[in-house]
């Protein structure tokens, strides 16, 4: 007839109290970043979409700065982009190209008094039809 061996049964043991707090503590401080920042990445996703699909619009090549620079920002009124300052995009034309940066930087509230930076920055050479 077989023992049972309870006594190494008792050894075996999970995580202790401590080391399943710090798990917590990390794996919520990873989400609370997450949280924060996630939206200001889709936003910027957004806005180089927003500013791809300008790219063979009717008329592009003809319009003045000022001009793209109202179509782009329809373009954002649409998607519900309000982050982005009409003084970030910068419209430059080069003949039959149009050029456009955009650089801007969002900042979000993580604690108290630490603050979540991020900087985009993108340029695009478009061209109309």
């Amino acid at each position: 007839m077989k023992k049972n061996n309870l006594s190494a049964m008792g050894r075996q043991g999970g995580a202790s109290a401590l080391a399943i707090l710090i798990m917590v503590l990390f794996f919520g401080s990873v989400l609370s970043l997450a949280i924060k920042v996630g939206p200001a990445y889709m936003d910027d996703l957004t806005i180089q979409e927003a500013l791809e699909n300008l790219d063979g619009t009717e008329g592009l090549s003809r319009m003045g700065p000022a001009q793209i620079r109202t179509l782009i920002n329809k373009s954002l009124s649409v998607n519900n982009i309000r982050s982005l300052d009409a003084k970030d995009i910068v419209v430059e034309k080069d003949g039959e190209l149009v050029l456009v940066n955009v650089d801007y930087e969002v900042r979000n509230n993580l604690v108290r008094n630490m603050d979540v930076i991020v900087h985009f920055q993108h340029k695009y050479e478009l061209k109309g039809k």
